[in-house]
């Protein structure tokens, strides 16, 4: 079985695509953006911060969020994944990745007070 290594698609192709340009931003300081919200930008600066009570400082609100919604359902275990940059939840049923703050919110709103 010989099979020949495909040659690009030549511009004149109907399926040729190029690749969208990338958005332009400010150039970088250092090796990491000092306030934004890309995940990668965020694992740098979390290398050079201290950990508090085991958990990087730089995602304290992640941590934060977790424990409260913990706190409304003592039913579940719920936490944040630092690594995965998600929220995993452990139920009677099984373990649960949830991609992000507002899904996490969703699934789990906040109990309203009746007066």
């Amino acid at each position: 079985m010989t099979h020949p290594i495909p040659a690009p698609r030549p511009s004149s192709d109907p399926l040729y695509r190029t690749r969208p340009a990338l958005p332009r931003r400010t150039p970088l300081v250092g090796p990491a953006c000092p306030s934004c919200s890309h995940p990668s930008c965020r694992r740098r600066r979390a290398e050079r911060l201290p950990r508090l009570g085991g958990h990087l400082a730089e995602y304290r609100n992640e941590h934060t969020l977790a424990a409260a919604v913990q706190a409304r359902n003592p039913h579940l275990i719920i936490w944040y994944g630092e690594r995965t940059g998600s929220y995993w939840v452990a139920s009677s049923t099984g373990l649960a990745e949830v991609p992000d703050a507002a899904t996490l919110d969703r699934l789990f709103p906040p109990v309203r007070e009746l007066w």
